[in-house]
């Protein structure tokens, strides 16, 4: 199977310190991929390198064939169709009711009619869990679940192929947490997607991802299953998976 995504010997430094030395990775077609590691370690940065929001210093980013580091404007607008993006805290227009932030891709990027656009958000709407009487609400007039939610239905407007996810349980509750995972694993199988996400969350490190990568001292330090990872002997991995704690 070859990979969706391709990540290879990537250095980022920030005003001369070294955030990345050296990343390999590889991102196969429908899985769920984690991103991990301690805070500062680099995970929310290799995400935004890998949708265009964020330049690396050297290496090589390849998404959907396409080589992140030489890509032309036109291609990258494109490209960047294939993808939706929930980021941590949703960014959601607070200006503009759930219904217009997610019909904002498609009124930018496509040619369809107001009808097809309204009944395009209508089914977003609902596929993420959300009512359809939610739609005329603006984020400060919803909870923290329902911004997530509508984040998504908007990441989900272009129906992509990609979907990156940015600490997507972050400030849910338990229950709401474990929802939105629900939810995750469902949208995967619905829409056939392939999804990176980047948690700190154990339970839903557990429950969804089927292949994770750890960043730690700048590198990929380990690769693969669940199993394949926690099984080994190394204490920083036995730390932070918590079963020092067990």
């Amino acid at each position: 199977m070859s990979p969706i995504i391709k990540v290879r010997d990537v250095r980022t430094v920030f005003k001369g310190k070294v955030v990345h030395n050296g990343l390999n990775l590889s991102i196969n077609e429908g899985e769920i991929y984690g991103l991990l590691g301690p805070s500062g370690c680099g995970k929310t940065t290799l995400l935004r390198e890998m949708v265009l929001l964020q330049k690396f210093h050297s290496g090589h980013i390849e998404v959907l064939s396409h080589s992140l580091k030489e890509i032309r404007h036109k291609n990258a607008q494109i490209l960047r169709q294939n993808w939706g993006v929930l980021f941590q805290a949703g960014a959601l227009f607070s200006s503009l009711s759930l219904a217009e932030n997610i019909a904002l891709p498609l009124k930018e990027y496509t040619d369809l009619s107001d009808k097809m656009i309204d009944e395009i958000v209508e089914f977003k709407i609902n596929i993420v869990g959300l009512q359809s009487r939610d739609a005329h609400l603006y984020p400060s007039e919803i909870s923290g679940g329902m911004k997530k939610k509508a984040a998504l239905a908007r990441a989900l407007a272009m129906d992509p192929k990609l979907l990156f996810l940015d600490e997507p349980t972050s400030g849910l509750d338990p229950i709401s947490a474990r929802e939105f995972d629900a939810l995750i694993l469902k949208l995967r199988s619905l829409l056939r997607l392939t999804i990176v996400m980047v948690s700190h969350d154990l339970q839903s490190i557990y429950d969804t991802l089927d292949r994770v990568a750890v960043i730690d001292n700048k590198k990929i330090a380990y690769e693969g299953t669940l199993s394949q990872v926690t099984s080994s002997e190394s204490e920083f991995i036995q730390t932070f998976f918590g079963k020092n704690n067990e």
